[in-house]
Order: C-alpha cells, then structure tokens, then sequence
C-alpha cells in the first residue's frame, strides 16, 4: 500500500498518527519475502521472514527439548489485514481508543515486518494475560532472548499498549 493511500485509510479511520509518533512508534516497512512457519488445521498459513523463521523453527525446538509446547497463533500481517482488524472492532463497538491500546495503526505494527509473533502454548486460552503465568512464557523469558526474540509490550511499555506476554518480536542482529 502506498504512504498516501495509507494516510487517507488512517484519516478514515480518524487515527491521528501524530500521537503514535509520541509514544514513539514509527511507519513500518512490509515484509516482502516470507515462508510459512505454521499451517493449521484450517489451512491458515503463518508466514515469517526468512531469518526470523529461521530463528523461530529454531526457538521452538529448544523449547520442546524442555518440555514446553510453543504454537503460532500470529505471525505476518498486512496493512489490508490490519485496517480490516480496525474496522471489524469498531463495528463491534469498541472505541478507537480502546482498540489502540490493544493493536498497532496499520502502517505501525511489528506484524507488518514479517518478524513478529503472537505465541500460544497446549492448554491455555489464547491471547489472554494468562499466557503471562505459564510455563512458557517463563521459558521464553529467560531463553527467548538466546534466539534474538524480545517481548514487544511488557508491562507498563513506552509504546502505550496493553502488556502483551504473548507478543515477541526478532530482533536481527
């Protein structure tokens, strides 16, 4: 999508991008080379980086060898995606402050660079604070790093978004 075309979608959507540049987010740049890391029953396809699948297929086998089951449940988004994610919660109801605490403008979140993941393990209700008290985010925490994952939105994040202990991002070196 092309930055004018992007700023009209963010205009329609009444985002005012210049709050996200205080709270220190900036534009993205889409992926534009990705392999699948995941299909799931339905078919759907979770698409990373080369690098970061790469570091991911990794990741996720040492976290095996513990004992702890690691599944995507987000990877690779587009900007299209994300504005349709925008739109389907404000037709839901949800106030654009609220949404904007839980998801990135398009054009502004990590999932368009094809380097981020939202994780789930066996057992656990997906995307909830829980995640945070689990085995494997006790596992990811202290080893994530070892692959080049961060936690994106920890607690009380610059960023302004609600903690997020299921959203890790690699970080290339």
């Amino acid at each position: 999508m092309h930055a004018a075309q992007l700023e009209r979608e963010l205009e329609n959507l009444g985002i005012d991008t210049g709050a996200f540049a205080a709270r220190g987010l900036r534009p993205v740049e889409e992926a534009r080379r990705l392999e699948v890391v995941q299909r799931d029953a339905d078919g759907r396809e979770h698409r990373l980086t080369p690098d970061a699948a790469g570091a991911w297929r990794t990741m996720r086998q040492a976290a095996e060898g513990d004992g702890i089951t690691l599944f995507v449940v987000s990877a690779y988004r587009s900007v299209e995606r994300q504005i349709g994610i925008i739109r389907r919660k404000l037709d839901a109801g949800k106030t654009l402050e609220q949404i904007l605490i839980e998801n990135a403008p398009p054009g502004y979140s990590e999932h368009h660079t094809g380097r981020a993941l939202d994780l789930g393990t066996s057992g656990e209700p997906l995307l909830e604070l829980t995640f945070g008290e689990t085995a494997a985010f006790a596992w990811l925490h202290r080893h994530a790093p070892e692959f080049d994952f961060l936690l994106s939105y920890p607690e009380n994040n610059a960023q302004g978004f609600q903690y997020e202990p299921w959203h890790w991002c690699y970080q290339a070196r």
